[in-house]
């Protein structure tokens, strides 16, 4: 019986490199459906959920560890295991207790994503070896693992969505016609933002939205 994936990156090039991998290494593994974006993995996790999810941390309109979130909520077997440039321990840290089960970094992914998908499967943690000196450290027996973070901003998740793009770099106009919105309700959930956070100056926005994890630039 074959391992059902889902493959998010939203570089192409990322996801042929290990469909080839997949094609090459893993005869019980097959990939059974590609996105370029969060909200694209949980319309297909919706239609078709998988047994493993092999999800990029920073793709656009919904970056991997919130997209992990919600897959978590919509239904809790779900298998994550999140696809990263960075090293970072914050990151490593949110991506666990926003409940993903393993962590591997693209410059080695062509070696242990095969490995990973079988371990994650298995309900088994995975991380690539490289960080998992962080287990020495504990921070993955804390009480706190397992609970996201509280948002202490209490921002929506339409909010959290446009704070990303912010982020990004994306004006008012191009948000709106990301996310199929008008450009006045862009600019009010922009307003809406600053308010909440208490934040008025672009620079601080990208900021904030790199230090709660809302963005991975």
């Amino acid at each position: 019986m074959s391992i059902r994936v889902i493959l998010a990156d939203d570089h192409a090039v990322v996801r042929d490199g290990i469909k080839a991998i997949v094609d090459r290494k893993g005869k019980d593994v097959v990939i059974v459906g590609e996105a370029s974006n969060g909200k694209e993995v949980l319309k297909i996790a919706n239609n078709n959920p998988a047994d493993v999810y092999v999800i990029d941390i920073a793709m656009p309109i919904l970056n991997g560890i919130e997209t992990t979130n919600r897959l978590i909520k919509m239904d809790s077997r779900s298998k994550v295991i999140i696809l990263s440039m960075h090293d970072d321990r914050s990151l490593v840290e949110k991506a666990f207790k926003y409940g993903a089960k393993g962590y591997i970094l693209k410059e080695s992914a062509t070696e242990e994503v095969i490995h990973a998908i079988h371990e994650v499967y298995m309900d088994r943690y995975y991380l690539t070896p490289k960080i998992s000196k962080f287990i020495v450290k504990g921070f993955l027996n804390t009480k706190s693992y397992g609970t996201p973070d509280k948002d202490r901003s209490n921002l929506t998740k339409r909010e959290r969505e446009i704070l990303q793009l912010i982020a990004e770099g994306f004006s008012n106009k191009e948000i709106a016609k990301q996310l199929n919105i008008s450009l006045n309700t862009a600019h009010i959930h922009r307003n809406n933002i600053m308010r909440k956070l208490d934040i008025h100056r672009q620079a601080d926005l990208v900021r904030y939205a790199l230090k709660e994890g809302i963005s991975y630039l």
